[in-house]
């Protein structure tokens, strides 16, 4: 039987409640130990962030789950014909950030959407490759003929974990042991630089008879776990030895006093390492698939932070494959980094600009510090 053409035929987008400016943050997160953060300012000089939008009130309070949050992305792919929906016969929902251990988030996210018919679903996990796994799966779904319609999403709701309530036990413990009541920065530099968001994409064997269609011509993915001990982590703590301590393994009592559930980043390991072999496998696929710079019409890499930009650019021109600037594509600075979805938001943004012309290709870069893996994909305008 031959392969299908698959093709993004529609991309959708939900941002929940208004944008929050930087000055903003602490008014929807809180204040650690009642008392502003010394590093935000820092942090977010780097990073270049400065819009973001967070599933909270301004008390904190939550306004969206990570499931409501997708199902209303997937829902946006059918507006013009909502009973389209019925046609479905994959949904697949990459997160990092799921509400609940179990069930997973993909069939949480199918319970939002009576509307739908029992189909399959699927919900790969991960850290921020998990939307381009998910992506994946509906494409070799569709590729195979094993689905004809199939929507993929990317979504996260990181704000609950960002909240100074997470941390106020474990500063109050460190007061009390007339430590420095302040939590570490390996958990503090991630309350500046992730956002709550979700974006699908609408995926089929035929493109569409009118208007633009991107054809997937491929993805592939790297993980270099295998070499690399883990950089970003929740629900765990990380050992002398670099092994991670999961959460079972501590008291309940520790699970709070520790902040245990929040999200960890080791800092010197990300940036001593993040680029580096992203550039050595973007290297290698030029070279196999016969690519030069001049082939890529968009380059839409996912930062987490403008910080890596230029080492992205620096390492990829050292092997000759350098693509200039005016042919990057990134919306970190307006949405924030989305984790999961922020690759799906780059091109629902390029997809409904009115740029794209027919023919122009798109190369899609996504890195994941959890234990440093890639996706790499190009699409093509049809």
């Amino acid at each position: 039987m031959p392969l299908s053409e698959v093709y993004i035929t529609n991309t959708s987008a939900f941002l929940p409640n208004d944008p929050v400016s930087n000055d903003e943050m602490e008014t929807y997160l809180g204040y650690i130990n009642g008392k502003p953060s010394k590093s935000r300012k820092i942090v977010l000089r780097n990073n270049g962030i400065k819009i973001r939008y967070y599933a909270l009130t301004k008390e904190g309070k939550p306004t969206h789950t990570n499931a409501q949050m997708t199902a209303l992305a997937v829902k946006g792919l059918f507006l013009r014909d909502p009973n389209k929906i019925k046609a479905l016969d994959l949904l697949s929902c990459g997160t990092s950030s799921p509400d609940q251990m179990m069930p997973s988030h993909g069939v949480m996210t199918h319970g939002w959407l009576p509307e739908a018919n029992a189909i399959e679903v699927v919900s790969p996990s991960g850290v921020c490759c998990a939307g381009m796994h998910a992506f994946k799966y509906a494409y070799l779904a569709i590729r195979t003929g094993d689905a004809m319609l199939a929507v993929a999403t990317g979504s996260e709701r990181f704000s609950g974990s960002l909240v100074s309530h997470v941390f106020e036990e474990e500063t109050h413990k460190l007061a009390e042991l007339q430590k420095n009541p302040f939590i570490g920065f390996e958990k503090e530099f991630l309350r500046w630089m992730l956002s709550d968001g979700a974006a699908a994409f609408l995926m089929s064997d035929k493109k569409n008879d009118s208007g633009l269609s991107l054809r997937v011509d491929w993805i592939e993915g790297v993980s270099y776990a295998n070499e690399m001990e883990a950089c970003m982590y929740m629900a765990s703590e990380k050992m002398p030895d670099g092994t991670l301590k999961s959460y079972m393994d501590f008291t309940p009592e520790e699970i709070i006093s520790r902040s245990i559930l929040s999200i960890k980043q080791d800092v010197k390991l990300l940036s001593d390492n993040i680029v580096p072999l992203g550039g050595k496998r973007i290297k290698e696929i030029f070279e196999k698939r016969g690519l030069e710079p001049e082939d890529v019409d968009y380059f839409l890499p996912h930062i987490s932070s403008e910080y890596f930009k230029s080492k992205i650019f620096d390492i990829m021109e050292s092997y000759g494959k350098g693509i200039p600037y005016e042919r990057w594509f990134i919306n970190l600075a307006s949405v924030g980094n989305v984790g999961a979805a922020s690759a799906y938001l780059m091109v629902h943004e390029l997809y409904h600009s009115g740029k794209l012309k027919k023919g122009e290709k798109m190369l899609l870069l996504v890195p994941e510090s959890g234990r440093f893996s890639y996706m790499y994909a190009m699409l093509t305008v049809c």
